[in-house]
């Protein structure tokens, strides 16, 4: 009789894939995924959402305790299922919360291989020719960016954030270098626009710099970065001695689709470094996580316009790459491939301009000895993570395949169409204003008021008077229930899905200003879905009439 333990072991030994071929079992496990997608499936309505909206009940989440005896498959995939109830759907043409995208079936396929397989790309001896997906994906995208991909590098990592922290400790190394061995012994600066990611906050606080030494230069009215500011910041803070670990350009911002004009704080940089004869260049970061992906339109010809985009559409396009051609001009790079990328979460790099930036932060070999016995690719040498999964390389890797260039411009040409659809819609109605008309990507941000507000007067006053204080915040306020209403109906699967900023931007006295936003990502969005869209919002209002009628 054997132990029970070998027993148990040899039912376990079911739930893995085999590791040599075997046809029954190989099924079984085909079979298993197949089951669980076609109970998924069995979840999806007309409704933006999977099954039926459900409070969520957190204390008793925490209650969970694991069991004695081990699970079926069965049964364990079954409550996997059910985890998705409620769960929107990112990719129906109702959803449109933010910059949230639906994965491609061949970017779900290569997340899902080394789920199965577990290559580790910290080394290609953990990972063999997976390891080359890491590198192709970079290069691909060094070429589309602008990059020369012979002298560039990267690597994928855990997401946005991290893509701003490995572009700020570079910056840090090259403003203080030897700050990897000794300690930060003058804390570097990040200087970034007020509408920047809060990332910058984040990454300044675990890198130990502090929050304080992020400085957030005020930015015009097309949420772009107000370059004479940074320029004045720049000389004040060399001029008094002090240090700065990297300036950062956002391409793309959360809310309103802002775009930094990286060209000219290049010439910031640049000209700062000569004058105080720096050491090493001030280092420029482009966080271009959502925008990265209109540099296929850098060498499109929008006079031709073969793929006859709509007359709004190509003057939409055509604005964002007058600057986005310019990230080639950036140290670094942050690149979003979950985002307009459409590949599931997590799959972001940073690509640095010259491939030997990398080198500022590897590690010492004799840090690692029980690592890299074999072959010359490791770069777990110099990435933050050690244990590095290849299903964001083998995402990214399958849709720059999968879509070409031709591809990706016709779906990130769609969905700025359909927002420039919604924008129109909105421009047309006496009861709503667009807020970020000057900036031309997927999203728009727009107030709505009660019937019988002069939308041609109001939206300037809240913006620069200070004695309508009282009445920017009674809309403000508005704008949250219509949220509210909307959200509330969604919850029960009905309407759409928006979203809402509590700070879209400051007026010029300094006071939040709230925003609706619509942030089109689904490909299956039409002319039809917007209407919805619509509806959704003046349903609300005529809801709220009574409560906010203007005497």
């Amino acid at each position: 009789m054997s132990a029970p333990y070998l027993d148990v072991v040899e039912s376990l030994r079911q739930t893995f894939p085999q590791p040599v071929s075997d046809r029954l079992h190989d099924s079984y496990v085909v079979f298993s995924v197949m089951r669980v997608l076609d109970q998924v499936d069995q979840l999806k309505s007309i409704r933006p959402m999977l099954g039926q909206p459900e409070s969520l009940d957190f204390e008793s989440a925490r209650s969970m305790r694991i069991e004695q005896d081990p699970r079926s498959v069965e049964q364990v995939n079954a409550e996997l299922v059910d985890h998705l109830s409620g769960m929107f759907i990112w990719g129906h043409p109702h959803s449109q919360v933010n910059v949230l995208t639906t994965p491609t079936i061949t970017s779900i396929i290569g997340g899902l291989l080394p789920s199965i397989y577990n290559p580790n790309i910290c080394s290609e001896e953990t990972s063999r020719r997976v390891a080359l997906a890491e590198i192709e994906a970079i290069a691909m995208t060094s070429d589309l960016l602008g990059y020369d991909p012979d002298q560039s590098g990267g690597v994928f990592t855990f997401g946005g954030t991290g893509t701003l922290l490995y572009g700020a400790k570079i910056g840090l190394e090259k403003s203080a270098p030897g700050t990897a061995q000794h300690g930060i012994r003058q804390p570097g600066y990040l200087l970034c626009s007020g509408q920047s990611h809060y990332a910058c906050m984040t990454v300044a606080n675990w890198m130990g710099l502090g929050q304080d030494h992020v400085i957030q230069i005020p930015t015009s009215q097309d949420n772009a970065i107000k370059t004479d500011e940074l320029a004045n910041c720049v000389h004040q803070l060399l001029g008094d001695g002090e240090s700065i670990a990297a300036v950062v350009g956002t391409m793309g911002t959360t809310d309103a689709f802002g775009v930094d004009d990286l060209a000219a704080m290049r010439d910031i940089c640049d000209t700062a470094t000569e004058k105080f004869n720096l050491q090493a260049p001030i280092h420029l970061h482009a966080d271009a996580v959502i925008g990265w992906a209109w540099s296929v339109f850098r060498d499109y010809d929008f006079t031709e316009n073969r793929l006859e985009f709509r007359p709004r559409t190509v003057r939409a396009l055509a604005a964002v790459n007058h600057r986005m051609q310019h990230l080639h001009l950036a140290d670094s790079i942050g690149v979003d491939y979950h985002k307009t990328g459409f590949t599931p979460y997590v799959s972001s790099a940073i690509l640095t301009r010259s491939a030997t930036d990398l080198q500022r932060i590897v590690r010492d070999d004799s840090t690692m000895p029980y690592l890299f016995q074999s072959g010359t690719h490791h770069p777990g040498k110099f990435t933050l993570e050690t244990s590095r999964s290849a299903a964001g390389p083998m995402a990214a890797y399958a849709n720059l395949r999968l879509f070409g260039k031709d591809g990706l411009r016709s779906l990130l040409g769609h969905l700025v169409s359909m927002a420039e659809v919604l924008r129109e819609e909105l421009d047309g109605h006496a009861s709503a204003t667009v807020l970020n008309r000057d900036n031309y990507g997927p999203v728009t941000l727009f107030r709505v008021y009660p019937d019988g507000v002069d939308t041609f007067v109001v939206p300037d006053r809240e913006r620069t008077d200070p004695e309508f204080q009282a009445d920017m915040q009674r809309y403000n306020e508005y704008n949250r229930r219509v949220f509210e209403l909307i959200h509330d109906d969604a919850l029960q699967g009905e309407g759409c899905v928006l979203s809402l900023t509590d700070n879209y931007r400051r007026t010029e006295y300094g006071q939040p200003m709230v925003a609706l936003k619509s942030y089109v990502m689904s490909p299956f969005t039409t002319d039809e879905h917007v209407r919805c869209i619509l509806d959704s919002i003046w349903k609300a209002r005529q809801t709220l009439d009574a409560e906010f009628r203007v005497v």
